[in-house]
């Protein structure tokens, strides 16, 4: 590994730990037959992996034996004509070699219902034939459109999460996603949201400026989130 990859490592490291998903994160079907909800994050590869991370969204109904994960992945479009990604997979494993973030776990009564609703409005995705890296639509934009369909997870994806402010429903304002707050948005480019779960960001082309007064933290473009973590 090169100087430059170690020191790489290391400030993603010191920056992401507060969310860093420890082993078994993802709590062993066979073991724990009630229904979850994650969503995880983890540095994108390459040099997009300094400013930005790759978002899914994996779930496991009651008495299911595996963990299903939804995502987009651009590169598949090269040979396919969906970037969206339905598949058996450990949800809490690296990201070609970056490790993962936890943002939001639910489990247990009522979660069967909700997944139900991951699963359609992941299907019903409509940029699931495009990709385009910044503003948007890509893989956090995905992730965040199946978020717009269960706001009871109140689930906030980091600053890093570039593209998640794309409109893809071609709103230029409405309710945030946990429809505790308001936002405008100029095609991804510029924006605001104001939300008591979401906090207060300014969305700058792509970079997020902001600040979470619910779980006190700045947020930051490319660093990403400093302060308490987005779940305990």
């Amino acid at each position: 590994m090169t100087a430059r990859r170690t020191l790489r490592t290391l400030i993603l490291a010191t920056i992401a730990s507060p969310c860093l998903a420890v082993a078994g994160a993802a709590p062993d079907p066979r073991e724990a037959p009630e229904a979850v909800v994650q969503v995880y994050g983890a540095r994108a590869m390459g040099v997009k992996g300094w400013f930005a991370v790759h978002t899914w969204v994996a779930v496991k109904p009651t008495d299911a034996t595996a963990y299903t994960v939804y995502e987009v992945i651009g590169w598949r479009l090269r040979w396919s004509d969906s970037a969206l990604v339905v598949r058996t997979r450990q949800p809490d494993a690296p990201w070609f070699g970056s490790a993962p973030e936890l943002y939001a776990d639910k489990r247990g009564p009522g979660v069967d219902e909700l997944i139900n609703r991951i699963d359609k409005a992941a299907r019903d995705y409509p940029y699931a034939g495009e990709y385009t890296l910044w503003p948007g639509p890509n893989s956090n934009t995905f992730t965040q459109a199946v978020l717009d369909a269960i706001p009871e997870l109140k689930a906030v994806l980091p600053p890093t999460a570039i593209g998640k402010d794309f409109p893809y429903r071609g709103e230029w304002s409405g309710l945030t996603p946990s429809r505790t707050g308001v936002f405008v948005s100029l095609g991804g480019y510029l924006g605001l949201t104001v939300g008591w779960i979401e906090g207060i960001e300014l969305n700058f082309f792509g970079g997020v400026l902001g600040l979470d007064m619910r779980r006190p933290a700045l947020k930051f473009p490319g660093i990403g989130r400093l302060g308490m973590p987005l779940i305990q």
